[in-house]
């Protein structure tokens, strides 16, 4: 049986608050999406912002909770339009704050279509400024299993916290 890393998956998700602390610092700047190699039209759409907050049994019999945030995004072309800017993303989040509790801390998922494709899932890593564009590259959200994930997470503290950067010791051939 092959087992699937998703370690890298968990370093690239970031926050909604994050992404609208760095769309802040640049807020006239195209904001453009990247996902299955590929950039977003210049007409996408942000269709919908939704918050949810979710109650659940993995499969290990362990309880879980959290808050994700989702975030629609509609891959047209329309017109003559260009990619909104970073600061009409974040007047959009706003004006759904307006009406609906966001937590900034939450988890983000990215739903992305071109109403043609399903819906796809996706995650975000950190937004770069790459030649006066700002640049956020979607992941796909994998499957996970929870208690697996916990472990290699353990595991993986555990090894780091023994041998760190040092010659490995006993310690670490457990």
């Amino acid at each position: 049986m092959s087992t699937i890393d998703n370690n890298h998956f968990d370093k690239t998700d970031i926050s909604l608050g994050k992404l609208l602390s760095r769309a802040a610092e640049t807020p006239d700047l195209p904001l453009v999406f990247l996902y299955d190699g590929k950039t977003v039209k210049p007409g996408y759409h942000v269709t919908e912002v939704k918050a949810g907050q979710f109650s659940a049994l993995d499969c290990g019999a362990n309880p879980e909770a959290w808050s994700e945030i989702f975030v629609q995004l509609w891959d047209i072309e329309e017109g003559e339009r260009t990619h909104m800017t970073a600061g009409k993303f974040s007047a959009i989040v706003r004006k759904v704050s307006e009406h609906v509790r966001l937590d900034g801390s939450a988890k983000l998922t990215f739903e992305v279509s071109d109403g043609v494709r399903p819906m796809q899932l996706f995650c975000a890593e950190e937004p770069v400024d790459t030649d006066g564009v700002l640049n956020v590259s979607l992941i796909p959200r994998p499957a996970s299993c929870k208690p697996r994930d916990r472990w290699l997470a353990e595991n993986n503290a555990r090894t780091t916290a023994c041998c760190g950067t040092h010659i490995p010791t006993e310690c670490c051939s457990r």
